[in-house]
C-alpha cells in the first residue's frame, strides 16, 4: 500500500490534468507536451521511423535524450546516418544536460578526423566529454561545489553503412526486435549491459580494478553501491569519484569518500558494440532504466511489435506507469494526477526513443531527406534548469 506519510504529502500536489490523453494537441516538429509527458510520436530517420516519449517524476527533469539524422561528420560529403542519445542524469540535469550539448559534436568531429565512423571515434568521443565536464566542475568548484556530485549514465546508437554501433556507461538499456523465422515470433536481443553493482559481473570487475579496497562495493540497506554511495560502476560526471582533487571541502561530506585514493573509482570509458544489421532487424528500444525497472525486454518488444507504429513510445512509457501503479496498489488514474517530484516516489523520469528499420534504407551511405535533430523532454516543468 502506498504508505501514509506519502499519501499526507499528496493533496496539495494532484491535480486534474492527465498526461498523455489529450490528442487534440497533436504532435509538431519539435514534439509535443502535455502535463510531465513529451512525445513525439511519429517521425523520418535515416534508417526508418522513430517515436520518442519523456515522463518527467523528478523535481527537475534529469534524463536528457536527441536524435539527428543527417551527416555523422563535419562535411556533407562524409557518412549520414542516425545517432540517438539518452542521458539518464543522478544529482541533478547538469551532466545530462552538458553530455546533450556536447557529445554529438565530439563524435562528428572524431569521424570527420578518423575518415569514417567506428567504435574507437565514439569511446574518444565520450572520453573528450567527460575531460571537458571535469575542467568545468574544476572551473566552478569554489562557487558551486556540487557540480562535483552531478553525473549522467550515457547510452549511445549510431547507425551508419549497414553497420549499427552501441556505446554505453551506466544502467540504461537498448533492446533489438529480431524477427525469428523459424517460430515467427520477434525476439528481444540485448545489446547492452548495465553497469550497475546489483549485478555481480561489475562487483567482480570493480573488486579486479580495485584490489586493495575491501570497501570498493558495500551492501548497504539491501543495495549494492559502489563506496556505498552509488550504484552505478560507469557513467559521465560524478568528478568526486574520479579525481581526489574534488574529495574535500566544499563538497559536502556525504558524498566524500573516507579512504584517500590515486586512480578514478568509476570509468568513463563506454562498453561499446559493432554489429551489421540484418533484415531480421526489426526496430530498436533505446531507454532509461526507469523502463526497464517496470518492463522486461521482451515485454517491451511485444508491445512496439503487436501496436500501431504511431504513439508506440507514449505507449511504453504508459505501460510502464500502469506496473509503477500497480506496484504502489494504487490506481493508473491517481499516478496521473501527481506532480514532479512528489512523483519521484513512485516512478523515476523515463526517456524511451523507438527506432524502427527499414532495411532498403540502412544500407545506403546518403540520406536525401530532411535533416533531423529532436532533443527530447524540450518545454517540460523544469528542463534544462540547473
Amino acid at each position: 500500500m502506498v504508505s501514509g506519510s506519502l499519501m499526507r504529502m499528496m493533496p496539495p500536489c494532484w491535480r486534474p490534468s492527465v498526461e498523455g490523453e489529450d490528442s487534440s494537441r497533436g504532435d509538431d516538429a519539435n514534439g509535443s507536451v502535455d502535463g510531465l509527458l513529451w512525445y513525439k510520436d511519429l517521425g523520418d530517420h535515416a534508417s526508418g521511423e522513430f517515436s520518442m516519449a519523456v515522463i518527467q517524476a523528478n523535481n527537475l527533469l534529469e534524463d536528457h535524450s536527441q536524435l539527428e539524422s543527417g551527416p555523422l561528420s563535419l562535411y556533407e560529403s562524409g557518412p549520414h546516418g542516425t545517432f540517438v542519445g539518452i542521458y539518464d542524469g543522478h544529482g541533478g540535469p547538469a551532466t545530462a544536460r552538458f553530455i546533450n550539448e556536447h557529445l554529438f559534436g565530439y563524435i562528428k568531429k572524431f569521424t570527420t578526423e578518423n575518415g569514417g565512423m567506428s567504435a574507437d571515434v565514439i569511446n574518444k568521443a565520450f572520453l573528450a566529454t567527460e575531460e571537458d565536464f571535469l575542467a568545468l566542475v574544476r572551473k566552478q568548484w569554489l562557487n558551486d561545489p556540487h557540480m562535483a556530485s552531478v553525473g549522467s549514465c550515457c547510452l549511445v546508437g549510431i547507425i551508419c553503412s549497414g553497420m549499427l554501433y552501441i556505446a554505453n556507461a551506466g544502467d540504461s538499456r537498448v533492446v533489438l526486435g529480431r524477427l525469428d523465422n523459424t517460430y515467427k515470433e520477434v525476439k528481444a536481443v540485448p545489446l547492452s549491459s548495465e553497469h550497475n553493482a546489483s549485478v555481480e559481473s561489475v562487483r567482480e570487475e570493480l573488486q579486479s580494478l580495485h584490489p586493495d579496497d575491501p570497501q570498493i562495493v558495500v551492501l548497504k540497506h539491501t543495495v549494492w553501491r559502489v563506496k556505498g554511495i552509488i550504484q552505478i560502476s560507469r557513467s559521465i560526471g560524478d568528478a568526486y569519484l574520479k579525481s581526489a582533487e574534488f574529495n574535500r571541502d566544499p563538497l559536502l561530506p556525504k558524498f566524500r569518500v573516507p579512504e584517500p585514493f590515486n586512480k578514478p573509482i568509476l570509468s568513463a570509458e563506454p562498453e561499446t558494440l559493432v554489429q551489421k544489421l540484418d533484415p531480421e532487424d526489426q526496430f530498436l528500444i533505446f531507454a532509461s532504466d526507469g523502463l526497464w525497472e517496470h518492463l522486461s525486454s521482451q515485454k517491451a518488444v511485444d508491445i512496439v511489435n503487436t501496436c500501431p507504429r504511431t504513439g508506440i513510445a507514449r505507449k511504453l512509457v504508459k505501460a510502464a506507469l500502469r506496473k509503477a501503479s500497480k506496484k504502489r496498489e494504487m490506481r493508473y488514474s491517481d499516478l496521473k494526477k501527481i506532480d514532479r517530484g512528489v512523483r519521484r516516489h513512485f516512478h523515476d523520469d523515463i526517456t524511451v526513443i523507438v527506432l524502427f528499420l527499414d532495411f532498403h534504407l540502412i544500407s545506403q551511405s546518403y540520406w536525401q531527406g530532411p535533416l533531423v535533430s529532436i532533443r527530447g523532454g524540450v518545454g517540460v516543468s523544469g528542463h534544462g534548469i540547473c
